[in-house]
């Protein structure tokens, strides 16, 4: 029964977990839409004024103008290509769920950041709820990967293998998958998607892991490249995975 109702209960844990970072994903994609929007047409309409003075601009509208120009590539709008990027929104749901993910995981990585009030306030009562759920639903999800350690130190156990050799090989066994699974395929993934080299990806996927979160790299932010529609919902699936991982391998 006691198995029966711990089950239950991750369960119960991890659907409240994902229902929070989905609620809070439509929040945010809510109040932050249409002010992106604004500010990407403010930027498109600065292009199009540059484009057509650009021959007899004075030094100071000069200066004016990439002062402009640096201050929305900060706010991670690009005035590259056609006008067609005023429709593709940094704050569509894709986008919206993975921010969400860096909220609670405390990554932060910067790159996509509420700029509206009602976004930011928001943002401000999610995190302070959603850490402490994401830190049990770690723990949760790193319980039920050191019972399957334990069912390893079993198995060993029967085959007649000293108490001290197990506890080595199960977290030898544990570093080498966690390494493989979440470190050097990843980097693979994100070399063929995002282009990297392969010691980017592993920077990268080291960097996100370790909640550092520079923001130098970040999945699905070049403006030229054509990603497939729930990547960055996968990426966010991915990081939460590997931080269980990483919060075990401590446990251990």
């Amino acid at each position: 029964k006691a198995m029966c109702s711990g089950k239950l209960q991750t369960g119960l844990l991890v659907a409240g977990y994902f229902v929070y970072l989905l609620v809070g994903a439509a929040v945010f994609q809510m109040l932050e839409r249409t002010a992106e929007k604004r500010e990407k047409m403010a930027a498109a309409q600065m292009k199009e004024a540059f484009l057509q003075n650009f021959t007899h601009l004075t030094v100071a509208e000069m200066e004016q103008f990439m002062k402009n120009l640096t201050e929305a590539i900060q706010n991670g709008v690009y005035p590259v290509g056609n006008e067609s990027h005023i429709e593709d929104s940094s704050w569509d749901f894709s986008n919206s769920f993975f921010f969400a993910g860096t909220v609670v995981s405390t990554i932060g990585y910067g790159t996509l950041r509420p700029k509206t009030a009602g976004g930011q306030i928001f943002c401000v009562f999610f995190a302070l709820f959603g850490i402490p759920l994401n830190i049990v639903f770690l723990h949760h999800v790193g319980k039920m990967l050191s019972l399957l350690c334990k069912k390893l130190g079993k198995f060993l156990h029967e085959k007649g293998m000293r108490k001290k050799k197990i506890k080595f090989l199960t977290l030898l066994f544990f570093l080498a998958t966690g390494i493989l699974v979440f470190l050097c395929l990843p980097s693979v993934f994100f070399q063929i998607t995002e282009g990297w080299s392969y010691s980017e990806g592993i920077y990268f996927a080291f960097i996100t892991l370790s909640t550092i979160g520079f923001g130098d790299y970040v999945v699905g932010k070049q403006p030229d490249r054509n990603y497939f529609s729930y990547y960055r919902m996968l990426v966010a699936i991915w990081i939460l995975f590997g931080l269980a991982w990483i919060a075990l391998l401590f446990n251990l």
